[in-house]
């Protein structure tokens, strides 16, 4: 089981997706972990499913054990743990969501943004 804190980018990252989609920050979030977490499963295990707590900002996941083993490679011979690694990873899609909500439309019912 690792646990790591969401970071700024990340957060700042589903807060502009959130508001885009009109949610609020904490399902925005949770929503943008999952997709992270799926993402990396996937390509490490094939994996299509994952199961996350959430509590704030801090993420704890128990990962496949392919996942696992993947991480731990990763970490070995570095001053890092895989909580440390699989935050790195997860982090690496915040940018792809400050792109997509830069260019997603808001939905014709959204309230104007001032």
């Amino acid at each position: 089981m690792y646990t790591f804190e969401v970071s700024d980018r990340l957060y700042e990252a589903a807060e502009r997706w959130g508001e885009k989609m009109m949610q609020d920050i904490d399902e925005a979030l949770e929503t943008k972990v999952e997709q992270s977490l799926l993402e990396i499963e996937h390509l490490v295990s094939q994996s299509h499913e994952v199961e996350f707590d959430l509590e704030g900002r801090a993420v704890t996941y128990d990962p496949t054990d392919e996942l696992a083993a993947f991480l731990e490679r990763q970490a070995d011979g570095r001053d890092v743990d895989e909580s440390d690694v699989l935050k790195m990873h997860v982090d690496l899609y915040a940018n792809a969501f400050l792109e997509e909500a830069a260019s997603e439309e808001r939905p014709p019912n959204a309230p104007p943004t001032e």
